[in-house]
C-alpha cells in the first residue's frame, strides 16, 4: 500500500508570500498593530500625519479632517500636492510608489530626510497600507496647474490616473476613503478619538490649524495653539500652578553608537508645578508616545537628580530620611516634551515609544543643566517645588504604611486565629441569603442574637461612639478599631479616593460576604448620630455598597399600642394617629417604644428582624454629590453650611433634643 504525503510534503513549492494589497489585507495587525479598531484608527493617522509633514516643512497651514456619517474619512491639506505624475528616475508613475508600493515616498532619498528632515510618516508604509485596507479611496490633487484624480476598491486602482488643466487657488491634497470591515473588525472610529487627536497634534505643531467637521452631529471643531506646548501647559494649569510655566528648547546633534550614523535632535520642554493636576505627555515627531521610552527616562532621571541636589544642598531632607523618588515630583508636574529627529527609532510601527539613545542622553544633560540654572535663578520658586515634593514623598511613604497596616488588619477569613470581638456569625454560607445586623452596643446585641434567625441573620455590635470618617484622614480611619473590625466582617476590602493612598484600592464587591447589610439602632438622638456615623463611614470607604443597594437601615418602632391583649406598632406620629382612630371606643395603653436593648427576643423578631413583618429602609442615594454635600453639612468642616442649615431647619427636631 502506497502512503500518501501529499499533505506532510515540504518543499521548494511550499513557500509562498502575500502580494500586493494582500500584503496589508490579510495581516493588518503587522502594519497598523492590531486588525481591531484601534488598528483602523491607526490607518487614518498614517494619512494625517503625511499632511502634518508637508504643513511643518511650510507648505500650508491649515489641514481639515472630516468624519462622515457612513464611517468614511476625509483629510484635506494645501500642502505642495502629492506628486502623481511620471517618475522619470523611477521609471514609474508616483502615484503607483505612493499607493500601490509599501516602503517608499519622498522621505527615503540617501536617508538624508531630503524633503522632510524631521518625519512623523516615516516609515513609508501609510498611504499605501491605509489605501490597501480601504473599501475604496479616492485622491484628487491639485498642482502644476493640472487636476489629478485617482479611485481605488479594495486596494485596486480602477480607472488608472485622470489629468486635466484646471485652474485653482491653492494647491493641495484631499484624500477620502473608507476602512474596510473585510479587514478591521471595528471601523466606527468615534468623534472624541479624531477630537484627542487633533487637538495633540495641534500642541505640538505651533500655529498650524486643524478643523475637524462631523457629519454625524453636524458640529465643527477647531484646535490650534499659536504657541505650542506653553498655550496648552497653560490651559491644563488653569492658574492653579504655583510656579510659572518653564520652557526650554534647543538643537543638537549625535550618533546612537560609533559606528551609526550622525542624525539631527531638536526638543522642547515645558513644565510647572501644580497641586491640582498633574501630566506627563511626551511626543516624538508629532506622534504622542503614549509609553514614552527615551524621553520618559531622560525627564525622570534629570529631574530626580536635580531637585534632590536642590534638597540636599539646602539642608531640607530630615535626619536618616529616604531620598526622593519621580512619584514624590509628579504628584505636582505638569511636563511636556516636543522633540523631533532625523532618525528615529521607534519600538514598533504605532510609533508608542522610541529607543534613541542619544536623545534620552542629551535630553537628560541638558534638562540637567537648565533646572540647576532654574533653582538658583528662581530661590523662591525652587523652594515652594521642594517643599511641595518633600511634603509628597512623606505623605506616600505615609500611605505605604497605612496601606500595609490596613492589609494586615483586613485580610484573611475571619476564624478562630482571627476573631472579631462579639461577631456573631450566621450558619448559611449561601451569601444570597446572609445579612448581618449592625447593631449599637452590648444590649441590642443580646437581644438581637437571641430573636434573630441564626441561620441566616449574623450579628455585629458597634462599641461607643465610632470615629468621624468625613473628617479624618485615612490613616486615623484605619487605626480606628471599630471600622477595621467591621470592615473585616464585610469582606469587601476599601475604595480609596486619594492620589497618594492609590494602591489603598482593595475593594471587591466578590467578596462582600453579606446579601444585605442592615443598620439597627435605636429610634433616638444617639441612635440617629451612631446610624448617621456608620453610613458616613461606608460612604467614605465604600461607597459602591450605598450604589448597589446593599445597605438598609431597620425602621423602630416609636411607639407600641396594646388594647385587648393585642400589641400595634406605630412607626410615626401619622401611624399612631390611624392605629388610634381604628380603635376609638377601646380601651389601649400607649407608650413610647423601648429602646432596642430593652426589647424581648419576641418583640425584635416580630418588629425588626422578620422578613415578612419587618420595614427595612434601603439605602440608595439617588444623587452622590447631594449625599456627600449634605454629610460636609451635618459632619464636615463647613460650619457656615451647618449653621445655616440649623437656622433654617432646627425647628423641626425641637422635640428630639435632649435637655433638661
Amino acid at each position: 500500500m502506497t502512503k500518501d504525503t501529499r499533505k506532510t510534503e515540504y518543499g521548494n513549492e511550499s513557500i509562498s508570500s502575500l502580494k500586493g494589497a494582500d500584503r496589508v489585507r490579510l495581516r493588518p495587525g503587522v502594519i497598523f498593530g492590531s486588525d481591531g479598531l484601534e488598528g483602523c484608527q491607526h490607518s487614518f493617522f498614517e494619512i494625517l500625519s503625511n499632511s502634518i509633514d508637508e504643513a511643518r516643512e511650510g507648505h500650508g497651514k491649515v489641514i481639515e479632517v472630516t468624519r462622515f456619517a457612513d464611517k468614511s474619512i476625509m483629510v484635506q491639506d494645501w500642502g505642495r500636492g502629492i506628486p502623481l505624475d511620471y517618475n522619470v528616475n523611477e521609471e514609474r508613475y508616483n502615484w503607483e510608489l505612493v499607493y500601490c508600493e509599501l516602503y517608499a515616498g519622498g522621505k527615503y532619498k540617501n536617508n538624508s530626510g531630503e524633503n522632510y528632515e524631521y518625519s512623523l510618516g516615516l516609515n513609508g508604509l501609510g498611504a499605501c497600507a491605509t489605501q490597501y485596507s480601504s473599501e475604496y479611496f479616492d485622491v484628487t490633487v491639485f498642482r502644476d496647474g493640472y487636476k489629478y484624480e485617482l479611485h481605488f476598491e479594495k486596494g485596486q486602482n480602477i480607472g488608472d490616473l485622470k489629468k486635466e488643466k484646471c485652474k485653482y487657488e491653492q494647491t493641495t491634497t484631499i484624500q477620502k476613503w473608507k476602512p474596510d470591515l473585510e479587514v478591521f473588525t471595528d471601523i466606527d472610529i468615534p468623534l472624541e478619538y479624531f477630537q484627542t487627536v487633533l487637538k495633540k497634534q495641534a500642541v505640538v505643531n505651533a500655529g498650524l490649524r486643524f478643523i475637524l467637521k462631523d457629519e454625524e452631529s453636524g458640529e465643527s471643531f477647531v484646535y490650534s495653539y499659536e504657541n505650542g506646548i506653553v498655550d496648552y501647559i497653560k490651559e491644563i494649569s488653569n492658574e492653579d500652578g504655583f510656579t510659572e510655566i518653564q520652557f526650554y528648547e534647543t538643537a543638537t546633534k549625535g550618533r546612537d553608537r560609533a559606528d551609526k550614523p550622525e542624525y539631527k535632535v531638536k526638543m522642547q520642554i515645558a513644565f510647572c508645578f501644580n497641586n491640582k493636576t498633574n501630566l506627563l505627555e511626551y511626543y516624538h515627531n508629532s506622534s504622542f508616545l503614549e509609553y514614552g521610552g527615551a524621553p520618559d527616562k531622560a525627564v525622570k532621571n534629570a529631574l530626580v537628580y536635580a531637585i534632590d541636589k536642590c534638597i540636599k544642598e539646602r539642608g531640607k531632607y530630615n535626619k536618616d530620611e529616604a531620598k526622593i523618588i519621580f512619584a514624590d515630583i509628579e504628584d505636582s508636574l505638569i511636563l511636556v516634551v516636543n522633540s523631533f529627529s532625523t532618525i528615529t527609532s521607534y519600538e514598533n510601527q504605532t510609533k508608542k515609544s522610541i529607543t534613541n539613545k542619544f536623545i534620552q542622553e542629551s535630553m537628560t544633560s541638558f534638562l540637567k543643566e537648565q533646572l540647576e540654572i532654574y533653582f538658583i535663578e528662581n530661590r523662591v520658586e525652587s523652594d515652594k517645588i521642594i517643599e511641595q515634593v518633600l511634603v509628597n514623598k512623606r505623605s506616600r511613604e505615609t500611605a505605604e504604611k497605612t496601606r500595609i497596616n490596613i492589609k494586615k488588619k483586613l485580610s484573611g477569613n475571619i476564624d478562630i486565629s482571627n476573631r472579631v470581638k462579639k461577631f456573631v456569625d450566621c450558619r448559611t454560607k449561601d451569601v444570597s441569603k446572609r445579612e448581618i445586623y449592625i447593631v449599637e452596643g452590648d444590649s441590642a446585641l443580646g437581644s438581637c442574637k437571641l430573636g434573630r434567625d441564626a441561620e441566616f441573620q449574623a450579628i455585629m455590635p458597634v462599641r461607643g461612639k465610632i470615629l468621624n470618617c468625613l473628617k479624618a484622614d485615612y490613616d486615623g480611619i484605619f487605626k480606628s478599631e471599630i471600622i477595621t473590625d467591621l470592615l473585616k466582617v464585610l469582606g469587601c476590602g476599601v475604595e480609596i479616593k486619594s492620589k497618594h493612598n492609590k494602591d489603598l484600592n482593595t475593594f471587591d464587591m466578590d467578596n462582600l460576604r453579606w446579601s444585605k447589610i442592615i443598620i439597627c439602632t435605636d429610634a433616638d438622638v444617639d441612635g440617629f448620630q451612631i446610624r448617621t456615623l456608620i453610613l458616613t463611614m461606608i460612604y467614605r470607604v465604600a461607597p459602591t455598597l450605598l450604589k448597589e443597594g446593599k445597605v438598609y437601615i431597620a425602621e423602630s418602632p416609636l411607639f407600641e399600642i396594646t388594647c385587648k391583649g393585642k400589641s400595634y406598632f406605630a412607626y410615626s406620629e401619622k401611624e399612631k394617629a390611624d392605629i388610634l382612630a381604628k380603635l376609638e371606643g377601646n380601651k389601649y395603653t400607649i407608650q413610647r417604644s423601648k429602646g432596642l436593648g430593652e426589647n424581648e427576643p419576641e418583640m425584635m423578631w416580630l418588629t425588626t428582624m422578620n422578613p415578612e413583618t419587618r420595614r427595612l429602609i434601603k439605602v440608595m442615594p439617588a444623587d452622590v454629590e447631594a449625599t456627600s454635600q449634605m454629610f460636609d453639612v451635618l459632619l464636615g468642616d463647613n460650619l457656615l453650611g451647618r449653621k445655616q442649615f440649623i437656622e433654617e431647619n432646627g425647628s423641626k427636631y425641637l422635640d428630639m433634643i435632649d435637655v433638661s
